[in-house]
């Protein structure tokens, strides 16, 4: 399981202490994991939390006095939910590990121990998500074979289920090729007694392979109906379950067209059209056989998706109604570079997938690079021009640590998008047993690449207009950061930010982003424009002790009003840096720079914090914006938050609006400033009409 900022962990905390709840929550949203925390102070409040905003985990302190820890079991137990509790404890001895067991705790966590606890906490989440991933996939099966089974009874091809040899289901077409007036007529009967005498003692054979699951996918013979009118007749046979049992599904068709115009018709049937390939629905057959077969019985084999860089700009090149002579001819460029034995199919629109049997991953690895160097050497002819094209490739290393077709289809196109997001002409292969490996030289393009932003100026920002939802209009943006490929492309920071974290870049990071806003807000003053703008500045920031001054150099040198500059840190960071955070905005108050808490609302108590820390902006968690109009909880917390604001003199913000009935309960709870892509998606322009 992945976690990180995408995957929020909705996390109960009973503990009579917040400061003890927030220090947990704290330790966890350090080591990356996000958190969604509540904590109930009566027993009412934990069944209404357990009820209506349904927790992955509960945390409950053994000695709490608001909510014992039996009424924690109690309520759990009643709530009928897959909810695991994990009791909190200052020391662990053989009679509470007990006491823990049968009160039906999953597990005891160890306070001042974060690495217990970061631990645990993963384990037992990955464990509940394993599970609920099971349940899902069993009514997915329940509810494919319900849709199965009653695409089976519609449909006009005859098909019938065989165990042993003998008839255990059948449809109505099935039964009308024979003449059955009902399935009870032919219940039990064996698959033999349907068969012309001339071709019995050949069906016999067929029959011992199919008792030792040596199956043909397919035979011809001649049937006979109930009334001894015999028809030539081809049988395809796939292994199935039916009411659990194991057995053979048969598709019966008379063959009443030549045996080799009805091969010819399947052949195209497999086929995509425009490139000669497998098309996607063969392909993803043969890709299920080989994921069965490295699950079964320990083969390898190697997956590769192969896509065109920058397509878009080629079509433009070529014109759109070329798009298919383009796509064949790298379909036919793609087929120099294969072997024999690998299989090829179209399986997107511009995108290819080879599937190469038996293949270890130096064999995997060498035929991406065959497949790179095929497009990197030489130039693409079409029918009428000639193009420089390259691709991006990614691939898996198919064997029983990743047998499943929906892990390995996964981890390709992750793969693929990697490859392609770092510039493109790459190969990146996952093998399951070197991912340390492909993980290394992944994360090192990626810090060569911010390097290369850093020094060679390739970032870039983007502004977002905040619309003033009382009061007169002030022109206020937000500046986005972006990193600027080598083709023009902008990346989004969630692709590269954990990676300059880990990697000591993100002062640096911050520091651009510092001298770019001021120098905009300086140059906006020199044309008679007063905009604020506001930036996302990182923890790195308040570690760092010359920023203060590399912001008062910037300042004077833009000739910018401090005022107009407003420093964003998340509300969490600035719980973990506190005293740090304090004398940053000490620092910085000296030339009017402000400072604000964004993703505001989401602690265990927010607005304690701000008796310790005097941010001037606050901006609501966007979690809170999701089906705002819909979601009653949310638009209370919206009007809470409001109302404590206003009562601080706090300026509070909405981001990420989707609609307008947001925009109508925003207005009435008491928002100053609202902003999204409804009301104007961020661009490289301040030109919003305020």
């Amino acid at each position: 399981m992945q976690f990180g900022k995408d995957t929020a962990l909705r996390l109960l905390i009973v503990d009579d202490s917040v400061e003890a709840a927030e220090a947990i929550v704290s330790a966890l949203r350090n080591s990356g994991i996000a958190v969604r925390p509540s904590r109930p102070e009566s027993e009412a409040e934990l069944g209404t939390l357990i009820t209506s905003q349904p927790p992955d985990l509960v945390l409950a302190a053994r000695e709490a006095g608001l909510v014992p820890i039996t009424k924690v079991m109690q309520a759990v137990d009643a709530s009928g939910k897959d909810l695991p509790v994990l009791m909190l404890l200052d020391t662990v001895d053989d009679t509470r590990l007990l006491e823990t067991i049968t009160l039906g705790a999953r597990g005891v966590l160890l306070r001042n121990r974060n690495d217990h606890l970061i631990t645990t906490v993963r384990k037992e989440w990955a464990d509940l998500e394993a599970r609920r991933s099971q349940r899902r996939l069993e009514a997915h099966i329940r509810e494919t074979e319900r849709r199965c089974d009653a695409l089976i009874d519609s449909s006009r091809e005859p098909i019938a289920y065989i165990h042993e040899g003998m008839h255990i289901r059948a449809n109505g077409a099935y039964l009308e090729v024979f003449g059955f007036e009902s399935f009870d007529e032919i219940e039990g009967m064996s698959l033999l007694d349907l068969i012309a005498p001339g071709k019995v003692e050949g069906f016999k054979q067929l029959l011992k392979q199919i008792s030792r699951g040596e199956a043909p996918p397919r035979h011809e013979t001649e049937a006979r109906t109930l009334d001894g009118n015999q028809f030539p007749a081809v049988m395809e046979f796939t292994p199935a379950t039916y009411e659990g049992e194991n057995c053979l599904q048969v598709i019966l068709r008379r063959q009443e067209v030549d045996p080799e115009l009805a091969r010819e018709v399947e052949e195209l049937r497999q086929r995509d059209q425009v490139t000669g390939l497998l098309n996607r629905a063969t392909f993803l057959r043969s890709l299920e056989d080989a994921v069965a077969a490295a699950a079964q019985d320990g083969a390898h084999h190697g997956l590769l998706l192969v896509e065109p860089d920058h397509f878009n700009r080629l079509l433009q090149d070529i014109g759109l109604d070329a798009a298919d002579t383009l796509v064949a001819a790298m379909a036919d460029r793609l087929r120099t570079a294969l072997g024999p034995r690998d299989v090829a199919a179209r399986f997107g629109e511009h995108q290819f997938a080879i599937l190469t049997p038996g293949s270890d991953h130096r064999r995997t690895t060498q035929l991406a690079e065959t497949l790179r160097n095929a497009f990197a050497n030489a130039v693409l002819e079409t029918d009428h021009r000639s193009l420089s094209t390259t691709v991006s490739i990614g691939g898996v290393q198919i064997g029983e640590k990743i047998a499943s077709i929906t892990a390995v289809l996964g981890k390709a196109s992750q793969c693929l998008q990697s490859a392609s997001g770092v510039g493109g002409n790459r190969t990146e292969l996952f093998d399951p047993g070197a991912a340390d490996r492909a993980e290394e030289e992944r994360v090192e393009a990626w810090v060569a690449r911010i390097r290369d932003a850093l020094d060679a100026d390739r970032f870039v920002m983007e502004y977002q207009p905040l619309i003033a939802l009382h009061g007169e209009a002030v022109e206020m943006y937000e500046a986005y950061l972006r990193l600027q490929g080598e083709h023009g492309e902008l990346v989004p920071p969630m692709a590269f930010l954990q990676i300059a974290e880990e990697h000591g870049l993100l002062w640096e990071i911050d520091r651009w982003v510092v001298g770019k806003a001021i120098a905009v807000i300086g140059e906006r003053m020199r044309n008679g424009r007063q905009t604020t703008v506001l930036v996302k500045i990182t923890q790195a920031s308040l570690q760092d002790d010359t920023l203060r001054q590399y912001i008062q150099e910037k300042l004077a040198k833009h000739g910018a009003d401090g005022r107009q500059l407003v420093l964003q840190l998340p509300e969490s960071k600035v719980f973990t840096h506190l005293r740090a955070a304090q004398e940053f905005q000490a620092q910085v108050s000296q030339y009017g720079v402000r400072v604000g808490l964004e993703q505001f609302g989401v602690g265990l108590n927010s607005f304690q914090l701000l008796t310790h820390f005097n941010a001037d902006v606050l901006k609501i968690d966007r979690s809170f914006m999701q089906e705002l109009s819909g979601n009653p909880d949310h638009q209370q917390r919206v009007r809470e938050i409001a109302e404590k604001a206003r009562e601080l003199g706090k300026t509070t913000i909405a981001e990420f609006v989707q609609d307008a009935g947001s925009m109508s309960i925003l207005f009435g709870a008491g928002i100053d400033y609202a902003q999204g892509n409804f009301l104007a998606p961020p661009g490289p322009a301040m030109d919003y009409e305020f």
